[in-house]
């Protein structure tokens, strides 16, 4: 028997939520931790699994670290372990062996890192002899996924050459790896990056103190609440107006959904507002972990929608195209993925279910962009809705504390 929740939502929302600390951030902060053999400890480090993986793999006496489900983990260790002396083994979860890492570790391959697939030629569990690296040239497509490009970045300082490449392409997601850049600048490492080159001369990191501010893709599920509630009013802590998240975007994506943002001194006051675009367009290129938040609340509000930039949302935690067709099909919602690779709804409906069970397929995102359809619905029961934990453990909890029922 899966573990099951029905979700009931309050009549309107009036509550203060400290948001998790951004796991990007997070992340970035324990590699760059370790590449500037620093003791510092990270102030406000995010507790969600996906960064208790690496604080485990760097207290870790063994050479096998398994990552379960956190790609980011997966691939910033590929590129560590690989110019760390010793022989390591990386794996992660049934999942994780189907998410391609080949671009990487041929990237790596190039600059010196030896590297074998244990099982499938392309994909996770890995084996890797670390050695220091050589570094030098090579291209890679910027069209796969950021963190490649961020995990190659981080330990290029190390490389005895250093590292110039070229992105081919159009890069996809690219604030997370200004983000990498910047906080690497911030531990006295200077990258350029110049058209589509980017150059890192081998450097050394100096140890600095690191402070983690709050996720913002986190906020988007309480603008999708704010948005679907009126007279509903959210004050968001630990969120900076000069971000460098890439989904700090959604303050700007949710004004045409009625929801307005005020900055306060200890993050954010956000209200419903009730205005709302009569069709939604947008090119998620830089902000693809909205994408789910912007599709589900659009359908609940009725906004027929047509999204660019999402192809690498099928090598996520679950391919989420496909996930987000089935589930709001189960909700009367007709969602198409067209031959460009653009995810559309018309405003075309089905039938819904009598009384659906929304799948979240591994995948943390789909339980919480999905919740608050309980609010169009009067309530949803959920599968799996323990995944939050991958990036927000206190999802549910800051629900009911916020009205909502949670029924076990």
């Amino acid at each position: 028997m899966q573990n099951q929740y029905r979700i009931l939502p309050p009549e309107v929302i009036q509550t203060t939520v400290q948001l998790p600390s951004s796991k990007s951030i997070s992340n970035r902060a324990l590699i760059l931790n370790a590449l500037s053999l620093s003791n510092q400890s990270i102030k406000n480090l995010s507790d969600c699994e996906d960064t208790q993986v690496l604080v485990d793999a760097f207290n870790s006496n063994s050479n096998v670290f398994d990552v379960k489900g956190a790609g980011t983990a997966m691939r910033f260790l590929t590129a560590f372990l690989a110019g760390m002396e010793g022989e390591w083994i990386l794996k992660g979860s049934k999942r994780m062996h189907e998410r391609p890492i080949q671009p990487l570790v041929e990237a790596l391959q190039a600059l010196g890192a030896d590297i074998d697939y244990i099982e499938k030629e392309g994909f996770p569990p890995l084996r890797i002899r670390g050695k220091q690296l050589k570094g030098g040239e090579i291209y890679l497509a910027g069209n796969i996924s950021s963190q490649f490009i961020s995990a190659l970045l981080m330990v290029a300082p190390l490389m005895e050459e250093g590292l110039l490449m070229h992105i081919e392409k159009e890069v996809v997601s690219r604030p997370y790896i200004d983000l990498t850049m910047n906080m690497m600048a911030k531990c006295g490492v200077n990258a350029k990056w110049r058209n589509n080159d980017i150059t890192v001369k081998p450097q050394k990191y100096k140890p600095i103190k690191h402070e983690v501010e709050a996720d913002w893709t986190a906020a988007s599920y309480w603008y999708e609440m704010v948005a679907m509630l009126p007279g509903s009013e959210v004050h968001l802590k630990g969120l900076e107006k000069s971000s460098l998240q890439g989904d700090s975007n959604v303050t700007s994506l949710f004004t045409e959904l009625g929801v307005s943002t005020r900055f306060v001194s200890d993050g954010i006051v956000i209200r419903n507002v009730k205005q709302k675009t009569k069709k939604f367009f947008h090119d998620f290129t830089k902000e693809p972990d909205l994408a789910q938040t912007l599709a589900a609340t659009c359908c609940f509000l009725r906004v027929p929608f047509l999204f660019s930039g999402v192809q690498s949302l099928k090598i996520k935690e679950t391919d989420r195209i496909d996930a987000l067709i089935n589930e709001l099909k189960k909700l009367g919602f007709m969602l198409q993925e067209n031959e460009t690779g653009m995810l559309e709804w018309s405003g075309e409906r089905c039938e819904p279910e009598e009384d659906p069970v929304i799948d979240t397929y591994d995948d943390h995102r789909m339980a919480m962009s999905m919740a608050p359809g309980a609010i169009t619905f009067g309530s949803l029961r959920m599968n799996d809705p323990h995944v939050v934990s991958k990036s927000y453990p206190n999802f549910w909890n800051d629900l009911q504390q916020a009205g909502f029922t949670i029924e076990k």
